[in-house]
């Protein structure tokens, strides 16, 4: 099974599993506290993945350095542990994430602009789309690229907006050649 397919399907189990216990909002930050560990600590992840070290020890590194954390956490890498998918951790917790933010009706949205937008900006820009999803709130993510000349472009899930003026000229060459 491919890892995306696993990180999807554990990150489903576990947001269910959230919602039964009522526990999403609790959950979340420890799991993004996790996340950060596997993505910053490469010591931890060579420990965890090493085809040498037994799961007991693996498992018992995992109750050390996420003392405190809940159970349904702690036992989620541990049935990692135990099935070899270490590496699935922080696509879990991303799929995990996006599942309690559609949830809670807040999107994510990549903004590519020329230039850094102001905060006045990017909270006009979510007021507006956000109202358009019919979302609560719209997350605002702002990447400077100055090949898109001016104007925006707004990436949301699967959908892209493109009022930039790079959009508009290749639109504009489109119909000239297909005019021809």
């Amino acid at each position: 099974m491919s890892k995306a397919n696993v990180a999807k399907r554990y990150a489903e189990a576990l947001f269910q599993l959230g919602q039964e216990k009522s526990k999403l909002d609790a959950m979340e930050p420890e799991l993004l506290i996790v996340k950060e560990v596997f993505e910053n600590n490469k010591e931890f992840n060579a420990f965890l993945q090493h085809p040498r070290v037994s799961n007991e020890k693996k498992k018992q590194l995992i109750k050390e350095a996420f003392q405190g954390f809940s159970a349904d956490v702690v036992n989620t890498l541990n049935l990692l542990v135990d099935r070899h998918s270490e590496y699935a951790v922080t696509s879990i917790i991303d799929h995990f994430v996006s599942l309690v933010q559609g949830a809670k009706g807040i999107a994510e949205a990549y903004v590519y602009s020329v230039r850094e937008l102001t905060e006045d900006e990017k909270k006009q820009l979510s007021t507006t789309f956000a109202k358009k999803l019919n979302k609560h709130e719209l997350i605002i993510v702002n990447i400077v690229d100055p090949t898109i000349l001016g104007g925006v472009k707004i990436k949301i899930g699967n959908t892209i907006y493109d009022g930039s003026i790079k959009g508009k000229l290749d639109r504009l060459e489109r119909k000239i050649v297909t005019a021809n």
